[in-house]
């Protein structure tokens, strides 16, 4: 990390001439300017500007109509980005670059901008802290290397797709090895970036990798992973390769997940744990996994925000179909985590490679929190195959029905506010609407001659 004061030292020193200004955006994309260091210096390291479209788009930049927050009868105006100067960093790989976060305002009040997903986790952390309490979280990012750039992929109408090893590499030394020209630097830039890295590894598919990241309190979490998602990209195309966070990328093929741990500490000690208790977890434990486990249909979308997310949650391949918790079974939705340790803490496996770190950490926070003044009891753990088990509750196994879930959530917006909530509705919507209207090569394969 670097300090303003150290940014202008290497400013004079000619070591620094770059500055990216960056907001997260819906999707969790990083979206800014770059700038002269001298003005950042001189003034934009005090706010800038963008135009307020940035978090009414989708992922194509359209801009859909059915947003409050602006559209083109209200003129698509300005934003106001607030560089917070703690997220001040370097970014290695690129040439002569440091980057800096920011909070988005009002442009006329200079209050945040209530749907925003950074300002949203900070509403929820800030719901915690309230309570005495600190969110202390971490997450792992998968994704897929293919053996061509986005560009080439592109090109190529994004067919004949050949991932960058052609077996199941999970925890394969020999494989990795010869993905160590894109892996290694991926580790080494976002360390040297301030970002906590532990470890990359082979997973479950041909080509797939994971990268973890210390735990850390939770808006440092975000930052974490949505700069090192940033940064994956950019590096491994730098290296003639793609590196894709879509969640389900071949029907035949394990999907791309990020999983979030989380847990809640007071005065630097975990709040999670209880020797006496039940595998160690205390009662606010339970009550927090309680809340987590009963809204998880609310806040599904939060973690699966595309039609393909949900492509992912099928029987036998390590993605969950179930809102249930078990100890340390991988086939459940929530699994509890280092059992009887002051390192206890619950998993949600739900959420998929393409989930904004930022929305579904504030998601599990609410509803945590929700079980936690709602004094929830935590059913006992499941055990087993969950994928066959007929009793519990599913996870909404589309995006339609997630919409309705999300619409419908007093929670949610006793948490986030209506306004949040129908603003990530009509994201909702447009995703779908969009899919609907699209005539896919599924269809024409299967219909054109038989039909």
């Amino acid at each position: 990390m670097l300090t303003f004061e150290t940014l202008k030292e290497q400013a004079a020193s000619g070591e620094v001439d770059t500055v990216l200004v960056c907001l997260v955006d819906m999707q969790g994309r990083l979206m800014g300017k770059r700038f002269h260091v001298q003005n950042f210096l001189d003034s934009a390291y005090e706010e800038t500007h963008c135009c307020n479209y940035l978090l009414a788009t989708d992922l194509e930049m359209a801009t859909p109509d059915g947003y409050k927050a602006t559209s083109w009868e209200a003129g698509y105006g300005d934003y106001v980005m607030k560089p917070d100067l703690s997220t001040l960093r370097p970014m290695p790989w690129l040439e002569g670059t440091v980057m800096v976060l920011c909070d988005v305002l009002d442009h006329h009040t200079h209050e945040p901008v209530p749907h925003s997903p950074r300002q949203i986790l900070q509403a929820q952390v800030a719901r915690a802290e309230a309570m005495g309490l600190t969110p202390m979280m971490a997450t792992e990012l998968e994704f897929f290397l293919f053996d061509r750039t986005f560009d080439e992929i592109r090109a190529g109408d994004f067919r004949d797709l050949t991932p960058i090893s052609g077996y199941n590499e999970d925890y394969h030394i020999l494989q990795t090895s010869k993905e160590e020209h894109v892996m290694r630097p991926i580790r080494n830039h976002l360390y040297a970036a301030g970002i906590p890295v532990e470890n990359t590894k082979g997973e479950a598919e041909a080509g797939q990798e994971e990268l973890n990241i210390r735990y850390s309190d939770a808006l440092a979490c975000a930052d974490n992973h949505t700069i090192a998602k940033h940064a994956t990209k950019e590096i491994a195309h730098f290296h003639g390769h793609a590196a894709s966070f879509l969640p389900k990328w071949h029907h035949d093929r394990v999907g791309s997940a990020s999983h979030v741990h989380l847990s809640l500490w007071r005065d630097g000690n975990p709040e999670f744990y209880d020797a006496d208790a039940p595998h160690g977890l205390s009662e606010l434990g339970r009550q927090f996994c309680a809340g987590m486990i009963k809204y998880a249909p609310d806040y599904t979308f939060f973690l699966a925000p595309y039609v393909n997310s949900y492509k992912r949650f099928m029987k036998g391949t390590f993605a969950p179909t179930k809102t249930v918790w078990s100890v340390d079974n991988r086939t459940a939705g929530f699994r509890m985590c280092g059992e009887g340790t002051k390192g206890v803490r619950m998993e949600c496996r739900i959420g998929g490679s393409d989930l904004n770190p930022y929305l579904a950490q504030a998601a599990l926070l609410a509803a945590g929190l929700k079980g936690i003044e709602e004094k929830l009891e935590l059913a006992p753990p499941t055990a087993g195959d969950l994928y066959e088990v007929s009793d519990a509750r599913e996870i909404p196994r589309t995006l339609r029905d997630a919409v309705e879930t999300l619409r419908a959530s007093t929670m949610l917006r006793e948490a986030m506010g209506d306004w949040a909530v129908d603003h990530y509705t009509r994201c909702a919507e447009w995703e779908q609407e969009e899919f609907d209207r699209v005539v896919t090569d599924w269809e024409i394969a299967r219909g054109f001659e038989k039909a």
